[in-house]
């Protein structure tokens, strides 16, 4: 089938430029004759060779919505099967459905966590309107909504939607790790990463994800100065990221206000092997977000045999089920506590941990997988016969 995949193609989009990409390469692999569409943005250029062997077509765009003439007249000659398109508020998703109605083509839309309560309650008014011109119709009139996990399709229901939803999580490729036996999986303490505070023998927590809010940084912080680990000198925190909305600068001046900043480091966005050097370097992984669909950055932490301390918000129970997350709260209280209980683990169940999330990503979270199950969505939306076992009507 020829499938067309409506998404940004740069890291600029965060989480969706791996996950998005990764489940596009998959499906290629499988025999989906994948092509993506996307407006560039200044590191388009930069990205696209990470897309091969998928081919990625730009189309000009302008103004908040990303609106695009152009989109429509790609997408009718585009020759598609079907049309998946990866979150929403967007002129793109208004294009799909305009094509889906013009031409009788399938449509699946991805919201990406968008239409979480703290997402739909974030510019709040700007998505009821965005709402009302074409985004409520757009997910009514789709073939299928692919919701990340038991969460999300909850949320989708809440929005008042009935159209069919696919459960299906996000992936990771899984790394090579060093190992000390040729076995098992061992973190270091060394400082490979190009962004390492010293080379002390430090323990460090990383977060890494974009610079917002909405990802408990404040609440971290406040945190990080009652934690006795921090200001016993035993443990770094680093914020890995890129800066959305200009708020890491704010972020910055608050942990020197709180007398943190000798133990907290803002290291700037990682990709690439720079990302891998990170990930390989640090002892443990944070996410304090209020709301996420299903994130990256945690598979990722687990992928390279990191212990994790996350909300509920990030949607992935399983993750405490298998021994391999310490659950918090976002609020500053909760993780402080949670860090006491992580810094107080022995080196050997901090390993043993990472292990069991590295476990879990392996049973549930590998992209080939994850490809075979989209791949029978879109074949139930083409032909309407033989609905997989991800599917709820």
């Amino acid at each position: 089938m020829n499938v067309t995949a409506l998404t940004t193609c740069s890291r600029k989009a965060g989480g969706l430029f791996y996950s998005v990409r990764w489940l596009s390469k998959a499906l290629a692999r499988q025999g989906c004759r994948m092509k993506v569409f996307s407006p560039p943005d200044e590191y388009s250029q930069q990205d696209v060779s990470m897309w091969d062997p998928v081919p990625v077509e730009f189309y000009p765009a302008f103004g908040p919505l990303q609106t695009s003439p152009r989109l429509r007249s790609m997408l009718a000659r585009s020759g598609a099967d079907l049309v998946h398109v990866h979150g929403i508020w967007l002129d793109s998703q208004w294009a799909a459905m305009q094509h889906q109605k013009k031409n009788n083509i399938p449509v699946v839309v991805s919201p990406r966590g968008m239409l979480d309560p703290w997402a739909i309650g974030n510019s709040a008014w700007k998505k009821r309107w965005v709402g009302k011109l074409f985004a409520r119709r757009a997910l009514e009139q789709a073939t299928c909504i692919h919701a990340l996990c038991r969460s999300e399709a909850e949320s989708i229901r809440a929005y008042g939607l009935k159209t069919p939803i696919a459960v299906i999580p996000n992936g990771v490729e899984l790394p090579a790790l060093q190992t000390s036996s040729g076995e098992t999986p061992v973190r270091r303490n060394s400082r490979e990463s190009a962004h390492a505070v010293s080379a002390s023998s430090k323990k460090q927590l990383l977060f890494l994800g974009r610079i917002h809010p909405k990802k408990g940084l404040e609440q971290l912080l406040r945190a990080w100065a009652k934690n006795p680990g921090s200001w016993r000198g035993e443990w770094e925190l680093l914020i890995a990221g890129w800066d959305d909305g200009g708020h890491e600068q704010g972020f910055k001046d608050f942990a020197a206000k709180l007398g943190i900043e000798s133990s907290v480091s803002f290291v700037g966005p990682q990709y690439g092997d720079e990302k891998e050097a990170l990930l390989r370097s640090v002892n443990a992984f944070i996410l304090p977000s209020f709301s996420e669909g299903l994130p990256m950055s945690v598979l990722e932490a687990w992928s390279f045999g990191l212990p994790v301390v996350m909300t509920d918000f990030c949607n992935i129970p399983e993750g405490f089920g298998a021994n391999a997350a310490i659950r918090i709260e976002p609020d500053s209280e909760s993780i402080a506590d949670g860090l006491l209980m992580l810094m107080d683990m022995a080196d050997d169940n901090l390993e043993t941990m990472g292990l069991n999330g590295r476990k879990l990503v392996e049973q549930e979270f590998t992209w080939s997988g994850i490809a075979e199950k989209m791949q029978q969505v879109y074949d139930w939306c083409l032909t309407g016969t033989n609905p997989p076992e991800c599917m709820e009507f």
